[in-house]
């Protein structure tokens, strides 16, 4: 069996795949300080709640996009999975897609694989929409090439600046309001945050089809992608697992 690790900038998710099935999959918040006997410690009891071992592992790959973790991540793998994992980033990796971009080691490592997992899935050309800790747009064309994209400030991002920012908002969830107009501080905020948002991932979903030329599929991947899915018909399908599949796809690409 397979473990795929996929570090970012809030948290790092586990799982374990047999050939292309997902077995399980955790989260824990990213901390750079988490050495690596401290991660296994916490996923040996995960194995076991799953009725999985440790031992039936025989490949792990990471994807990360934190320098301070992913040293970590590589030991945890060294000392309990058997041996250095596959990394995203490793020299002469076949992705089995172009970057045709001006600096292509500048890609984070989720948003490749978000590429080859969505292509896989949907086909292209696509718009790759990432609810993270940044919300990114990635372009994919029918071959499955990566083309650019867009990142602009996360949700919860922008839920905290606005606390922090005006001393009488107060730090609000994230939720889909009753109505546009707010008749009070709580829900005029909630409005904002939600429809503000829907309007940026609308606009954007525009401008980036009226530049490639033709009308492309969006799909939808991260944390809060099915809060926003109901809301707009600019996203056509989400996909939550998109990139520990894609870590997956990339791995078998690379053993074959």
């Amino acid at each position: 069996m397979l473990l795929t690790v996929d570090s970012g900038n809030t948290n790092v998710v586990f799982a374990v795949y047999d050939a292309e099935k997902q077995r399980a999959a955790w989260r824990c918040g990213n901390y750079p300080k988490r050495t690596a006997d401290e991660y296994a410690v916490w996923l040996s009891q995960l194995f076991e709640l799953e009725g999985l071992s440790i031992d039936e592992i025989d490949g792990a790959i990471v994807g990360s996009v934190v320098p301070e973790t992913k040293i970590n991540l590589v030991e945890l793998c060294c000392q309990h999975f058997g041996g250095r994992p596959m990394l995203v980033d490793d020299p002469g990796i076949n992705l089995g897609l172009s970057v045709k971009i001006e600096r292509p080691d500048h890609v984070g490592d989720d948003r490749l694989a978000n590429a080859v997992a969505a292509h896989v899935r949907f086909g292209g050309p696509l718009i790759i929409v990432d609810f993270g800790t940044a919300t990114t747009f990635d372009v994919i064309d029918d071959e499955g090439s990566y083309l650019g994209g867009v990142i602009a400030p996360g949700i919860n991002l922008s839920v905290e600046a606005l606390h922090q920012a005006a001393a009488r908002l107060p730090r609000v969830s994230v939720s889909r309001p009753s109505s546009v107009i707010g008749k009070a501080t709580v829900p005029a905020m909630q409005s904002g945050i939600y429809w503000g948002y829907v309007g940026l991932l609308e606009g954007l979903i525009d401008r980036i089809a009226k530049e490639y030329g033709t009308s492309l599929k969006a799909v939808a991947t991260g944390g809060l992608a099915s809060l926003f899915f109901d809301a707009t018909n600019a996203i056509t399908a989400v996909d939550s697992g998109m990139t520990t599949r894609g870590l997956a796809e990339i791995y078998r690409r690379n053993i074959k």
